[in-house]
C-alpha cells in the first residue's frame, strides 16, 4: 500500500519555464508516513525514481525523474531554505498533478517558512561563482600574497616578517592563537588556506600557490568556455534571481520571468564573462538585501512543528479507528 500523498507536481525546467527540446520530464512530491513508519521511526527521508534506472545517468527527452519527500523531509528542507522545497512551495496551480488540503495549508501559510537568511540559495550560487573562478577577486588576493612572500626570502618564517605589510584583502583574515590550545600560533586565512606564522615563508608559498594555480585554472577554462557546466550554472543564476525577487517581494514566480536569459545561460549560447558579471553582481544584490530586507530573521519553526505534531496525531487516530472498527 503506498502512503497517501500530500502534492505531485510538474518540475524542473517545464516549471521554471526553461525546457527545451531535450529536456527531461521532473516530477516532486510529498507522501505523508504511515503510522508504522512513524512509531518505529522508520520514516524515509524521500524516494526516487529514474526512467533510466539510474540517477547518475543522462537523461534524455524521453525519460522521466520522480522524487518525493516524507512530509517531514519536506518540512526540514523548507525550514532550512532548501531551493527545491521553496521552487515547490511556489510551484503554480497549472504545474499541480495531485492536490490534498494539507498541501493547500502548507501553501497558505509558506510565508511563514521565509527568513532573511535563506542561506541556501546563495550558497548554491556563490559555490557555483567559486567553482568556476567567477569571482576574480579571490585570485586577485592569492597573488598579492604570493608577491609579498616572494619578497620576505623563504627560508625565514612567517613571523620573522614584517606582518604589518601583509596584504589585505576581502579573502585575507588574520587568525589570532586560540590561548585553550598550547600550540596555537597566530595565522591568516587567504582564500580558505589556512597558513600558521611559525611556519617557513616557503611553505606558506606552496600553499597558496598551490589554490592559485588550481583555481586559476578552472577560471581560464571557464573564460574560453571549456569545461564549465552551463546547466548548473542557470541555476546558480536563477537562484539569484529568485532569491532577489522573494527579498523584494516575498514571492517566487514561476515560470521565471527571465526564462528567455536562462535558456541562453544553460545552452552556453552566452559568453562566460557575460554570465560572471551577472552572476556576481546578482550575489551583491542578495547581500544588500538581506541587510535591509523586513523579513523575520528566521522561519517561524515553532508553527511548524505544531503543524507536523497535528498531523501525526491525525495519523495516529485513523490508526486508532480502525483498530476498534
Amino acid at each position: 500500500m503506498t502512503n497517501p500523498t500530500v502534492v505531485k507536481m510538474i518540475f524542473g525546467s517545464h516549471l521554471y519555464g526553461t525546457n527545451t527540446p531535450e529536456s527531461d520530464m521532473d516530477y516532486k512530491g510529498i507522501a505523508l508516513p504511515s503510522w508504522e513508519q512513524i512509531a518505529l521511526g522508520r520514516i524515509p527521508k524521500h524516494i526516487e525514481y529514474s526512467s533510466t534506472g539510474n540517477q547518475t545517468s543522462r537523461n534524455t527527452a524521453n525519460d522521466t525523474d520522480v522524487e518525493i519527500f516524507s512530509l517531514q523531509e519536506f518540512i526540514k528542507l523548507a525550514l532550512g531554505g532548501q531551493t527545491v522545497a521553496f521552487d515547490m512551495l511556489h510551484a503554480p496551480q497549472v504545474c499541480i498533478l495531485e492536490n490534498s488540503n494539507i498541501w493547500e495549508f502548507i501553501q497558505d501559510n509558506k510565508h511563514e517558512f521565509y527568513s532573511r537568511r535563506i542561506g541556501a540559495f546563495l550558497e548554491y550560487a556563490q559555490t557555483q561563482a567559486a567553482k568556476y573562478g567567477i569571482k576574480g577577486s579571490r585570485l586577485n588576493d592569492a597573488k598579492a600574497v604570493l608577491e609579498w612572500l616572494l619578497d620576505q626570502g623563504e627560508r625565514k618564517r612567517l613571523r620573522d616578517c614584517d606582518l604589518t605589510t601583509f596584504p589585505q584583502g576581502e579573502h585575507i583574515e588574520f587568525v589570532p592563537a586560540d590561548p585553550r590550545f598550547p600550540n596555537s600560533a597566530d595565522g591568516y586565512r587567504i582564500c580558505g588556506k589556512m597558513v600558521q606564522t611559525t611556519v617557513k615563508v616557503s611553505y606558506a608559498y606552496e600553499v597558496v600557490n598551490h589554490f592559485y594555480q588550481n583555481y586559476g585554472d578552472r577560471a581560464r577554462q571557464a573564460a574560453l568556455g571549456q569545461g564549465v557546466d552551463w546547466k548548473a550554472v542557470s541555476h546558480a543564476v536563477r537562484a539569484g534571481f529568485q532569491i532577489v525577487e522573494l527579498l523584494k517581494h516575498n514571492t517566487i514566480t514561476f515560470p521565471r520571468p527571465e526564462a528567455e536569459y536562462l535558456i541562453k545561460v544553460k545552452t552556453g549560447q552566452l559568453s562566460y564573462a557575460e554570465v560572471s558579471e551577472n552572476l556576481e553582481s546578482l550575489i551583491e544584490r542578495v547581500k544588500l538585501l538581506q541587510q535591509n530586507s523586513t523579513l523575520p530573521e528566521q522561519p517561524n519553526r515553532d508553527f511548524w512543528e505544531t503543524f507536523l505534531m497535528n498531523v501525526v496525531r491525525d495519523i495516529a487516530a485513523r490508526e486508532m479507528l480502525k483498530e476498534t472498527s
